[in-house]
């Protein structure tokens, strides 16, 4: 006879805060910083949630840490995982933390920095090919033959609560302040930062905007379709947003609850990258630029003028030739 599984329970406000006791003390409480210049060039409050002083560089470590100790508890020998760079840092962190073997699999155009991260981390990196399908297959390929447990970046509930985190703590720390935040911005790769902020806000009246690369249009035409689809990947500088799927666990949740999605241009995430050093004193990854981005054309909105509006900064490990050269063409341009 087989053994059938009954459904996970579906995913609550509530379990966002059980894995914010979880992790209380192994993440860092990231600060939430103000510009009155970019106060000023928006035309709103802007709440910028840190994540680029996060462990790791990113927000990512969250979700890595809940995911890897669940399958660590559950005896697990090692782990994989495929990524465009950030999540594989933070499995490659999480794994040495709680000590069992990491393999990352990663295109083969990985940012050169975020390949050198993991390896420092003790973790074994694979290269493979440039698109979702060929990283997901050789993951597959990875656990059959060795026996290793997957750590999705979409599809484990984990992951998508411990990103959640980052926007629970954006609430709580502007209310802290005495404010209240009408709108958060954040930047959608797979989907499980965005999903995680659907969960944190359920219930109450913030509106969830995502804010993805127009080369990359993976929640847009998802949300068209009213499914997950791949889409054509075109280039883009925010390599963290490059997949070029949305996860059908962070569609699920995510789709109903989205305000909008904002589809931004390359030189948008290149301005607003600049901003955020220039004017907020932040170095960002353009996947965090493309959420500041598009929280300054939500800004010009005249519903959203004069609002308060959070926005995910989720990483800060960018390449520093590409720092020079959008920097460098900033200023030129002023």
């Amino acid at each position: 006879m087989t053994e059938t599984r009954a459904p996970a329970p579906p995913l609550r406000r509530a379990d966002v805060h059980e894995a914010q006791r979880r992790l209380a003390g192994r993440v860092v409480r990231t600060p939430v910083v103000r510009s009155d210049d970019l106060d000023h060039r928006a035309g709103a409050r802007l709440w910028l949630k840190a994540e680029n002083l996060q462990r790791g560089g990113s927000f990512k470590l969250r979700g890595a840490l809940l995911a890897v100790g669940e399958l660590v508890a559950a005896g697990s020998r090692g782990v994989v995982a495929q990524s465009t760079g950030n999540h594989a840092i933070a499995v490659a962190l999480a794994a040495r933390e709680l000590r069992v073997p990491a393999v990352l699999v990663l295109p083969t155009d990985a940012a050169p920095g975020k390949v050198r991260r993991i390896r420092e981390a003790g973790a074994e990196v694979v290269l493979a090919g440039t698109l979702l399908a060929e990283r997901v297959a050789e993951v597959d390929r990875l656990r059959a033959g060795r026996g290793l447990d997957v750590v999705d970046p979409y599809q484990n509930r984990a992951v998508v609560l411990g990103q959640g985190t980052a926007t629970a703590e954006l609430l709580d720390q502007v209310a802290a302040a005495g404010g209240g935040l009408d709108a958060v911005v954040l930047p959608v790769g797979g989907g499980s930062a965005v999903a995680g902020a659907c969960l944190a806000t359920a219930g109450q009246d913030v509106a969830v905007f995502g804010a993805e690369p127009s080369a990359v249009p993976a929640l847009t035409e998802a949300l068209r379709a009213a499914g997950p689809v791949t889409v054509p990947a075109g280039r883009t500088i925010a390599d963290g947003l490059r997949p070029d799927r949305i996860g059908r666990l962070p569609y699920d949740l995510c789709h109903a609850a989205l305000d909008a999605v904002e589809m931004v241009d390359e030189p948008e995430i290149a301005e607003a990258l600049c901003f955020a050093l220039l004017e907020a004193r932040l170095l960002v990854e353009p996947a965090a630029a493309t959420a500041l981005a598009a929280a300054l054309r939500l800004a010009a909105l005249p519903r959203w003028r004069g609002r308060d509006i959070g926005v995910l900064l989720s990483g800060g490990n960018v390449d520093d030739t590409l720092v020079s050269v959008l920097l460098t063409r900033h200023l030129e341009d002023v």
